[in-house]
């Protein structure tokens, strides 16, 4: 695989390391990736997202939804079988051990997980802060004070004025 220089990246942009290293990440695995279980990303409104995973045959115990490290982790564990003495002609349904990674973009919040008829529905929520948001800044004409001017009143002064 051929490797490739994010260095121009950098030179142009301020802070979007973390992507060119996510890109770096997703370039340099060859690895395939698992097809189970499948699954089903939708966007549900402007900030809102479901995640849909088929885990038929799974109980809801025999499942766990955890965030780590930037990662949404499903996983699903069958529980051993006692042999019951049932004989299985055909045994279509997979119950085998499954592990996904969803990899989450910066302020993604799970907001809950709910098993329902051999789907694992998994909702998100983007919640930027405040601080993120987009302001506006006013303009101050000529002769109006600004903002570091009347920080820089001091407060004797401001009430004669």
């Amino acid at each position: 695989m051929r490797a490739f220089d994010f260095s121009p990246l950098y030179r142009a942009t301020i802070g979007f390391d973390r992507v060119a290293d996510l890109m770096d990440r997703v370039l340099a695995t060859d690895v395939a990736q698992p097809t189970y279980p499948p699954y089903n990303i939708e966007k549900t409104d402007e900030n809102a997202y479901r995640i849909t995973i088929a885990v038929a045959g799974f109980a809801s115990d025999e499942l766990t939804v955890e965030l780590r490290e930037g990662a949404l982790i499903v996983t699903g564990r069958k529980a051993e079988e006692a042999d019951t003495g049932r004989t299985w002609l055909h045994r279509g349904i997979a119950t085998r051990a499954f592990e996904r990674r969803f990899a989450l973009a910066d302020h993604m919040k799970v907001t809950g997980a709910l098993h329902a008829d051999g789907m694992l529905n998994v909702d998100l929520v983007r919640e930027v802060p405040e601080a993120l948001k987009p302001r506006r800044i006013e303009i101050a004409a000529p002769g109006q004070v600004t903002a570091k001017q009347v920080d820089s009143i001091p407060a004797a002064e401001a009430l004669n004025a």
